[in-house]
């Protein structure tokens, strides 16, 4: 009788001479799945993800720009790129994003940006698997704060000669306007007065003011007329007294009187006749000013010369002007 044929549940594992026989019949889905899986290899890092953010702390020539960045697993980096149209035309330092799987925060501080200027910029970002371009995004920058600088010359001014005040209004839209100049003189409390009438700026910001003169030591400002007014440092003009000396010979050998005029009048002050000596002043003589006239004061005294060059100190202290020289007088 013919024997009959095994069926798949039947069919066991057998040996042969060369080694075990693997079991017949087909495998479980599970069993499958589970093949599948641990063949399968990892998947792929992608290309990083971006956003452009908004622009922070802008001014007049500097901007933060901002953005995020998502490595997508693999190690990226990211840059701005920015400029006043869409061809952008410059680009920030590269910087690191690391290589996680979660968007980082990304910012870079730019300078030397225009004021009052429309920007372009958008954030890319690059890992090994290619480059991602952010959007488009604008910024503003702001206009260049208005500042005020003067100088105020001769510096002393000779008492009753002209004194110059000079100086600029820089920044954004400084052209053609008006500044206003303000004094306050010695002892300064009378606080700040306008002097004279006002100035325009030039194209460039320029002012000039000139005045015929001050009697004493006198602080000097220049205000815009804006609102709020824009002000300038305070500059100190010294006034220093106006010396007139001369010498003449005496009957004496070997003595000359030294005289002259102070104006204004500063009764009581020192006077030194110097005579100088390598560079230095050496003490010939002195005396005190004397009363002239309500404005002028006077001067003089006999002293022992030698040929050579000498020279009068009015000294003056705390009355609104300061000390001066004569000129130089020559011994011959």
């Amino acid at each position: 009788m013919r024997r009959a044929a095994p069926t798949q549940h039947s069919i066991r594992a057998t040996t042969s001479k060369r080694g075990p026989i693997r079991r017949a019949g087909l495998l479980s889905a599970a069993a499958v799945s589970a093949a599948l899986i641990i063949a399968a290899p990892a998947s792929a890092a992608a290309r990083p993800s971006v956003s452009t953010g908004a622009a922070r702390e802008v001014g007049y020539n500097t901007a933060t720009l901002t953005g995020t960045v998502n490595p997508n697993g693999a190690n990226a980096s990211y840059y701005f790129q920015y400029g006043p149209t869409k061809a952008y035309g410059s680009q920030t330092a590269i910087a690191d994003a690391g290589g996680g799987t979660h968007a980082v925060k990304a910012a870079t501080a730019v300078t030397g940006l225009l004021p009052l200027t429309v920007y372009h910029y958008r954030i890319v970002a690059v890992n090994s698997t290619g480059a991602t371009l952010g959007s488009d995004n604008t910024l503003l920058t702001t206009k260049v704060p208005l500042s005020l600088a003067i100088l105020a010359s001769p510096a002393p001014d000779i008492y009753g000669g002209p004194i110059v005040i000079q100086g600029t209004l820089s920044g954004t839209e400084n052209a053609n306007r008006q500044v206003v100049l303000q004094g306050n003189e010695f002892p300064f409390t009378a606080g700040f007065q306008d002097v004279g009438n006002p100035e325009l700026t030039s194209a460039a910001g320029a002012f000039e003011f000139t005045l015929l003169g001050k009697p004493s030591a006198t602080q000097f400002r220049v205000v815009t007329t804006t609102n709020p007014p824009i002000s300038s440092p305070v500059a100190l003009e010294n006034v220093a007294v106006r010396v007139t000396s001369h010498i003449a010979r005496t009957k004496r050998p070997g003595f000359a009187r030294i005289y002259g005029t102070v104006t204004p009048a500063e009764d009581g002050m020192k006077v030194a006749m110097l005579r100088i000596t390598h560079g230095r002043g050496v003490l010939a003589g002195g005396t005190i000013l004397r009363h002239s006239s309500p404005s002028i004061s006077t001067f003089s005294r006999v002293v022992p010369v030698k040929r050579g060059l000498y020279r009068v100190l009015v000294q003056v202290t705390g009355v609104g002007q300061i000390s001066n020289y004569g000129v130089p007088l020559v011994i011959r």
